[in-house]
């Protein structure tokens, strides 16, 4: 049954938040880990800083307060309750998905820098936050492609530009592939998708074979993270559901070595940005939600063919610190699934780039799609 979306406010509870205080006091931690800081994971002296400050300094209803001044709502479609912030300015539309370990707070300093040139539509994935994830498998990015559609039939836009990184830009590709009829154009800050090649297709460039080198490597040496969230999420999210500590170690080490901080990542995001964050994935109890988007992805997701082809213009924004690699990624390796029309490489900001470098960011958007901008359809 379709709902029209309501307004929606964040408003935790008290005992959550009294909860959590004592969780956090009563952690019992690990020794130190021995060789440098960070090299076997969250360093333990830099965790009990940031838990110290999350149970004691952080002020979680100011942060509230200002996610608030964000018009947000919930939907209802197809059994599956959907959060997301709406700003309209009667400009053209755009949809923005985050990714993990993300959520919609990271996308915000878009809606802050774009919302008087665009509508602006930033859901909440589902598992994530505010939004719910059907108890079944399968949720892919197919899938979540088809609720956004559909969101964007709710909220009266028939075409629309889109955004995304991480699981956002496989959901982003595939709005493309199903409606390209609908989609206007996307951009995307981290090209998850990987071309299905024919057995046809031309041969790989050198600079292809040493980028696909590189993601090996990385794979076999950071990429532990996911081999256990695809495999067992769900034993895992006992951990992570139980101790607010065990889920800031998971999380931040994450945000760390996936960005521009140069190891200090309180300076670079903020430790308030960074406890928001922690506080959402706590306080809605969606870690082990959000982390069967990798389980789904591996073994229930609908792969792609050597037919797949991105016909909507598309635009790729690289940082040059996401993860991988470090530096340009070919741009032909991306050609062979993308109608590529704008390829931009900024010197600073990595996986995260919406709140790395969001004046960057923004006018890459600004240069994509306001090629032929046209007026908003929403009501």
């Amino acid at each position: 049954m379709s709902v029209d979306p309501e307004p929606f406010t964040i408003a935790i509870e008290d005992d959550v938040l009294s909860d959590l205080r004592a969780r956090l006091r009563s952690t019992r931690w690990p020794d130190g880990a021995p060789g440098a800081p960070w090299s076997q994971g969250t360093d333990l002296a830099y965790l009990r800083r940031l838990t110290d400050d999350w149970a004691d300094g952080f002020d979680w209803r100011r942060q509230e307060h200002r996610l608030n001044a964000y018009p947000q709502f919930t939907a209802d479609i197809a059994g599956t309750r959907v959060h997301f912030v709406h700003r309209r300015s009667g400009r053209p539309p755009l949809l923005l998905t985050h990714g993990w370990p993300s959520c919609f707070v990271e996308m915000l300093p878009l809606v802050d820098r774009l919302s008087d040139e665009f509508d602006l539509v930033v859901p909440s994935l589902p598992g994530y936050g505010f939004s719910s994830r059907p108890a079944e498998v399968g949720i892919d990015a197919v899938h979540t492609a088809g609720l956004w559609l559909e969101l964007m039939s709710r909220l009266g836009y028939e075409r629309f530009g889109a955004i995304g990184g991480d699981f956002g830009a496989a959901v982003t590709t595939h709005l493309a592939l199903s409606a390209p009829e609908r989609v206007t154009g996307i951009l995307l800050t981290t090209p998850e998708m990987r071309p299905a090649l024919a057995p046809d297709a031309p041969a790989l460039t050198d600079a292809e074979r040493a980028y696909l080198q590189h993601v090996e490597h990385w794979d076999a040496t950071e990429r532990g993270y996911s081999s256990i969230q695809s495999t067992r999420p769900q034993t895992l999210g006992y951990g992570l559901s139980d101790s607010p500590t065990g889920l800031a170690a998971w999380l931040i080490e994450k945000w760390r070595s996936w960005s521009d901080s140069d190891g200090d990542v309180d300076r670079h995001f903020g430790t308030d940005f960074l406890l928001t964050v922690l506080t959402l994935y706590w306080s809605t109890n969606s870690i082990t939600s959000s982390m069967r988007d990798y389980y789904d992805s591996r073994w229930h997701s609908t792969p792609l063919t050597s037919t797949d082809y991105v016909t909507v213009p598309t635009a790729v924004s690289v940082f040059a610190h996401e993860f991988v690699p470090e530096g340009e990624p070919p741009r032909e390796w991306y050609a062979r699934l993308y109608n590529i029309q704008q390829w931009t490489v900024a010197r600073h900001g990595g996986h995260f780039a919406a709140v790395e470098e969001p004046d960057i960011l923004a006018q890459d958007i600004r240069n994509h799609f306001n090629r032929d901008a046209s007026p908003a359809t929403g009501s």
